[in-house]
């Protein structure tokens, strides 16, 4: 990971991390309950969520309650405690099906960086000599299927298109059929991203699944959701939805360069525990990474 990239990542985070250590301006020397209760309003307020905040709290009571304690030495411990959170979901997107290829469907409301996040994961697996193949499947919109093809090219890489309101699951077909004829390792599919009718996403999206099934039993292998870290606690209303629909099985936050509620990694990890494979922190090709439980926490919590 590259020094610039870090410089990024705590750019991105220092609203966050600057909104939790605000709220921790003027602790107590000792923590007693009075800390505690600033410690957990801290972490809710930078939208960790009650679950984690409340978690967070028990263990610093449990470790350190009635000891002398710095605001800096505060920081490492509250850092400390979001890393035990973050480490158990931390998991790259790593390709390993066997017979290629790879299908990964990437699944998100509109506007949450689906598009150009599929583009940068096709970098990334491309910067590993992985051989890989993008399909349009969101047809809904005229837009995302050029918005696709623009990235496609910009990470070099081959598109299967078809027309606006075509169907998404015969494109999805035909792109299977060419990543198997020509030895691609991974074939990312960007999907519809309309929730106003969950019934007709998930009669797409079980469409979609179906063709896969018949042409490999073992596709998608990830079904991978994209949520904006600026809608903080709403985005975890979005992983209630699309677990329901489309089985969720690993994330990607997008959108933490500039945002104060970057704490939403935490709350996701403390309440669905899916894996976070990689974090977003701006619009360049090279700014997807793997995701980083213990840089990220250090960053959240003030210290790094």
């Amino acid at each position: 990971m590259s020094s610039s990239w870090t410089e990024r990542l705590l750019g991105g985070f220092r609203k966050t991390s600057e909104r939790l250590g605000s709220n921790l301006t003027g602790v107590a020397a000792r923590l007693d309950e009075a800390t505690l209760d600033d410690v957990e309003d801290a972490l809710i307020v930078s939208d960790l969520g009650p679950a984690a905040a409340a978690r967070i709290r028990a263990k610093l009571k449990e470790k350190s309650f009635g000891l002398e304690i710095t605001q800096a030495e505060l920081k490492q411990a509250v850092a400390d405690e979001i890393a035990e959170i973050l480490r158990p979901v931390a998991k790259p997107l790593e390709i390993t099906a066997f017979p290629r290829p790879q299908v990964i469907l990437v699944i998100g409301v509109n506007g949450s960086g689906k598009t150009t996040t599929i583009a940068k994961l096709a970098h990334l697996f491309t910067e590993d000599d992985y051989g890989v193949l993008l399909a349009a499947g969101d047809t809904f919109r005229a837009a995302a299927i050029g918005q696709l093809a623009t990235w496609a090219e910009r990470a070099g890489v081959d598109i299967v298109r078809g027309p606006e309101g075509g169907d998404p699951a015969s494109i999805v077909f035909d792109a299977v059929k060419q990543a198997t004829d020509t030895g691609i390792d991974a074939l990312v599919v960007d999907t519809a991203g309309r929730l106003q009718n969950k019934k007709e996403l998930m009669e797409e999206l079980a469409k979609i699944r179906r063709v896969l099934g018949r042409l490999n039993p073992e596709a998608p292998h990830d079904v991978v959701l994209v949520l904006d870290a600026t809608n903080g606690q709403n985005a975890l209303s979005q992983i209630d939805v699309f677990k329901e629909v489309a089985g969720v099985t690993g994330l990607i936050m997008t959108k933490l360069d500039g945002t104060a509620r970057g704490g939403v990694l935490v709350a996701a990890a403390e309440q669905y525990g899916l894996p976070i494979h990689a974090i977003g922190v701006g619009e360049k090709m090279e700014d997807l990474r793997p995701f980083d439980p213990d840089l990220v926490a250090k960053v959240i919590a003030g210290v790094a």
